[in-house]
């Protein structure tokens, strides 16, 4: 066995999340190309195989699979390396409060925040998990999560993340209802979605762009209420991938046709970007996003859609 390139450990992992070279190498910011040549050279590097390859992309060998974990262990320690020297020498310390959007607080931040907050016992941490946008002129937050980055003022922003939503049904709801071959197919169908005038930002707006003229049945202000009932078997439903894809009984509707792409940003006062318990919170929430791309961005559910549809 020869010596291996820790970098190329990410390259592994972005293949092994995706499926695919060529949305490795989006998410890595290079071309397929290297990302070709550097899982080769992780292969031979360890004397074995660790993807499958087909005209369908990329499949973990039985080896692969079980190194993903050690690699995923290595990723954290290296993101846990960076933020440490991010940080200096002195513990952070002092009060940040975070608001944040119901779905990424919730479904995202919520698993996560925890941990940051065992590594540093000095850092007081607040979030407010609200469906409204809060103040930063006012100092209602020091940090927030959007949907836009501000067009004027003193503040700071960063995209942490893209991420793509999709129209989802329960298995059992789809088979008892007419089959959706093509978006006018939808029209036939009782949809969940949130209440038209309390919808506070556009990017909220998502029948309103994605299914023009289509009202849904069913509304509701909360982005955890509209899952439970698409869960119930209520209707059909467009929501992120990251939290539908933790439960299977939700299946896709379509999500080669119709799909929609958004982005957070991490928005804060210009003043407040080289503080230490802000450098650090938007440093941890940038790395666990990337950690997450694979579910944020629904890659592999796209380079499916697209591989049956070739089939047809």
């Amino acid at each position: 066995m020869h010596r291996f390139t820790w970098d190329d450990l990410q390259f592994f992992l972005a293949v092994a999340r995706t499926g695919q070279l060529s949305a490795a190498a989006r998410k890595l910011r290079t071309n397929h190309a290297t990302v070709s040549r550097r899982i080769d050279r992780l292969e031979q590097a360890l004397a074995t195989k660790l993807f499958e390859r087909s005209p369908r992309g990329y499949t973990l060998t039985a080896l692969g699979e079980r190194l993903v974990e050690s690699a995923e262990v290595m990723e954290r320690e290296a993101s846990n390396f960076h933020n440490e020297a991010m940080s200096g020498a002195a513990p952070v310390s002092g009060v940040v409060r975070i608001s944040t959007l119901e779905g990424f607080g919730n479904y995202f931040l919520a698993d996560r925040l925890p941990l940051l907050a065992q590594s540093q016992p000095g850092l007081s941490i607040e979030v407010l998990t609200i469906q409204q946008i809060v103040s930063l002129s006012r100092r209602e937050a020091d940090i927030t999560i959007t949907l836009n980055a501000p067009k004027a003022g003193p503040y700071h922003y960063e995209k942490i993340t893209l991420y793509r939503l999709f129209v989802y049904g329960h298995r059992d709801y789809l088979a008892r209802h007419a089959t959706v071959a093509s978006r006018a197919d939808l029209a036939n169908h009782y949809f969940i979605g949130y209440i038209e005038d309390t919808v506070f930002t556009p990017g909220l707006d998502y029948h309103r762009e994605l299914l023009p003229g289509v009202r849904a049945a069913y509304q509701c202000s909360s982005i955890h209420a509209q899952l439970a009932a698409v869960r119930s078997g209520l209707g059909l439903c467009v929501l992120p991938h990251y939290m539908a894809c933790h439960h299977p009984e939700l299946q896709p509707v379509i999500p080669r046709e119709v799909h929609l792409e958004r982005h957070y940003w991490a928005i804060c006062h210009k003043d407040l970007t080289v503080a230490p318990r802000i450098r650090m919170l938007t440093g941890f929430i940038h790395a666990e996003a990337a950690r997450a791309a694979h579910e944020f961005h629904g890659d592999r559910l796209l380079a499916e859609a697209t591989a049956r549809g070739r089939m047809v």
